[in-house]
C-alpha cells in the first residue's frame, strides 16, 4: 500500500501548474490503457464534495482523455427515501413537537410533501447548523420535545453522538434524535455485486475516510479487484487521485491508497470512532433511496440510550410503524443517477421542470447532489445545447 508524498500548502492543490502535470501524465496513463471516449474507463466518485470539485474546475471534461466520472451515493441527504420523510414529517406534526433539522433536508420531498411544506402547515421545524444547536432548543423549551433530525454518514456520526452524551449528562429528558445515519462502505458492496455496474475504480471520500480509515474498504480490493484511492477536496487532489486510479489498473494492482494523507489516517480517528461505538450499533437493514434495503448499512441508537431514541419515542420509522415505501415521483430517475446508472442529463426532468428553483427530486434539492451539481456547474450548457438542436 502506497500513499502521496504531502505537499505543505493546501494553495498548491489549486495551482495551475500542478493540476496541468497531473493532466498530462492522466493522458499518458489513459493511452496505455487505450482508453478512447468510446470506450472509457469509469472511476466513481463516492462523495457529493467530490462530484462539486467535478463539475466546478471543468474535470468532468476529462472524457476527452478516454475517462468517464461516474457519481455514487455519497449525499446522505439524496439517498434519503420517500418514508423516511414521511415519517420526519409525523413526527414535527405532533403537537408540543420541535424538529430541528439541516437546512438540506428541508425541500426533500416524500409522498407527503417536504418538511418545508410541513412548516407552511403549522410544524414547528427550525433549521440548525449543528446537533448542538437543538440541544441548546431543548434546554431553552422544556416544555417542548425537541427532535433533531439526525443524518449523515460517518463524517457526521462522532458529533451526534457526542451531543447524545452531552444530554445524559445534563439530564435533558426533551431531547431525542431521529437516527438515519448511514455508513458508506455498504452499499458500495452492493454496487459492486451488481453485474450491469461497470466500474473501473474508485475515488474515496475524504472526509469520511478521516473518521473510519483505510480498512473497511479493503473488501473492495480484495474480493473485487478495483483499485480505491480516498482523495482530498481540491481540484489537483482529485487529479492526483485519478492519476493513482489509473496507476493501479497499469500496473495490474488493486489496491487501497491514501492521496489525502495531510488529514487521513490508515487508523482513522480513534476517539471519533469510540464517540460512534458508545452511542450507535449496525442495523440489520436500512433503506437507501435507489438501492432498496442494504444489510448492516444504518446505524441506530443502542439500546441504553432508548430515552433518547425517537423512534422508540414515538413509534415511528424502525423503531414502530413505519411509512409505506413509494415509488419515485412520476418520471423522476433519482434512484437510478444514485447508484451511477444514468447522468442526471438523461432524465426527463432534469432542466425543464427539475430545476434548483423548483426541484422535483432530492439530488436536485441537496447542495450536494449530483443533479444540483451538474445543472450549477454544468447542466446549463447541456440543457442549452439540447434544447437548440
Amino acid at each position: 500500500m502506497t500513499t502521496a508524498t504531502p505537499k505543505n500548502y493546501a494553495d498548491e492543490y489549486r495551482d495551475p501548474a500542478h493540476a496541468r502535470a497531473e493532466l498530462a501524465r492522466i493522458a499518458r496513463l489513459a493511452a496505455t490503457l487505450g482508453a478512447t471516449r468510446d470506450k472509457p474507463i469509469s472511476i466513481m466518485e463516492i462523495c457529493g464534495g467530490h462530484t462539486h470539485t467535478i463539475f466546478r474546475h471543468g474535470l468532468d471534461r476529462l472524457i476527452d482523455q478516454g475517462i468517464e466520472f461516474v457519481h455514487g451515493p455519497g449525499c446522505p441527504v439524496c439517498v434519503l427515501p420517500q418514508a423516511r420523510i414521511d415519517e420526519c414529517i409525523e413526527i414535527a406534526s405532533r403537537p408540543g413537537v420541535v424538529l430541528a433539522t439541516f437546512g438540506d433536508a428541508m425541500r426533500v420531498p416524500g409522498t407527503k410533501g417536504s418538511l418545508l411544506v410541513a412548516k407552511a402547515k403549522g410544524a414547528d421545524v427550525r433549521i440548525v447548523y449543528s446537533p448542538l444547536d437543538a440541544l441548546a432548543l431543548a434546554r431553552k423549551m422544556p416544555e417542548r420535545e425537541v427532535v433533531f433530525f439526525a443524518l449523515g454518514f460517518e463524517t457526521t456520526m462522532p458529533a451526534t453522538a457526542l451531543t447524545l452524551l452531552q444530554a445524559e449528562r445534563e439530564g435533558i429528558k426533551n431531547f431525542s434524535l431521529f437516527c438515519n445515519h448511514i455508513t458508506v462502505p455498504q452499499p458500495l458492496r452492493v454496487l459492486l455485486q451488481d453485474p450491469m455496474m461497470q466500474i473501473h475504480g474508485f475515488v474515496g471520500p475524504g472526509h469520511v475516510s478521516m473518521v473510519i480509515g483505510l480498512e473497511p474498504y479493503e473488501f473492495i480490493a480484495e474480493q473485487f479487484r478495483r483499485p480505491l484511492v480516498v482523495a482530498g477536496f481540491e481540484p489537483v487532489d482529485l487529479l492526483q487521485s485519478v492519476a493513482m486510479v489509473l496507476t493501479q489498473l497499469v500496473e495490474g494492482r488493486a489496491e487501497i491508497e491514501n492521496q489525502y494523507a495531510r488529514v487521513v489516517r490508515k487508523a482513522g480517528n480513534p476517539q471519533a470512532l469510540a464517540a460512534i461505538d458508545a452511542v450507535f450499533e449496525p442495523r440489520a437493514s436500512f433503506e437507501w433511496r435507489g438501492l432498496g434495503e442494504i444489510e448492516w448499512s444504518g446505524m441506530k441508537i443502542r439500546g441504553r440510550y432508548a430515552a433518547f431514541d425517537a423512534e422508540q419515542k414515538f413509534g415511528v420509522g424502525y423503531g414502530g410503524t413505519r411509512a409505506a415505501t413509494a415509488p419515485e415521483l412520476a418520471d423522476c430517475r433519482c434512484g437510478e443517477v444514485v447508484k451511477g446508472a444514468m447522468k442526471p442529463p438523461d432524465c426527463p426532468l432534469f432542466g425543464t421542470v427539475c430545476r434548483p428553483e423548483t426541484p422535483v427530486g432530492a439530488l436536485m434539492v441537496s447542495s450536494e447532489g449530483s443533479c444540483a451539481a451538474y445543472w450549477q456547474y454544468a447542466g446549463r450548457r447541456v440543457a442549452t445545447a439540447e434544447a437548440s438542436v
